[in-house]
């Protein structure tokens, strides 16, 4: 049974699931903007969000700093945390949460999947 799991399994085994989020999350923090299924969309909305707050958290500390960073760089490839770590605080440091946004697109022609865009907001 699946009673009081969370999250979505996307059906993929753990390590797969993770390795998409990553790949997901970096290609949001560089193009600001991906285009994806509504269900990964959703999914890496409040990962992504905390990883902006913790970011924000460890500005004033250079050793958070370091420590936040150093985590991040073991799942997220260098452009992406040099681009998160810099410019993307300036812009957020007035805001406390929802940095994302979720816009729903109409329906793949393929195989009819939920579509949406999600970008920063």
């Amino acid at each position: 049974m699946n009673n009081k799991k969370e999250g979505r399994k996307l059906g993929r085994e753990p390590k797969q699931r993770a390795a998409l989020f990553n790949g997901l999350i970096a290609s949001l923090i560089i193009n600001e903007k991906i285009e994806t299924t509504e269900a990964k969309a959703k999914s890496i909305k409040p990962k992504m969000d905390k990883i902006i707050t913790k970011v924000k958290k460890a500005q004033g500390d250079d050793q958070k700093k370091v420590s936040v960073i150093r985590a991040l760089r073991r799942d997220l490839n260098e452009e992406s945390v040099s681009k998160i770590s810099g410019e993307f605080i300036e812009n957020f440091s007035k805001r406390d949460s929802g940095y994302t946004r979720i816009i729903k697109l109409p329906r793949r022609k393929s195989d009819s999947a939920k579509m949406a865009v999600i970008e920063f907001v």
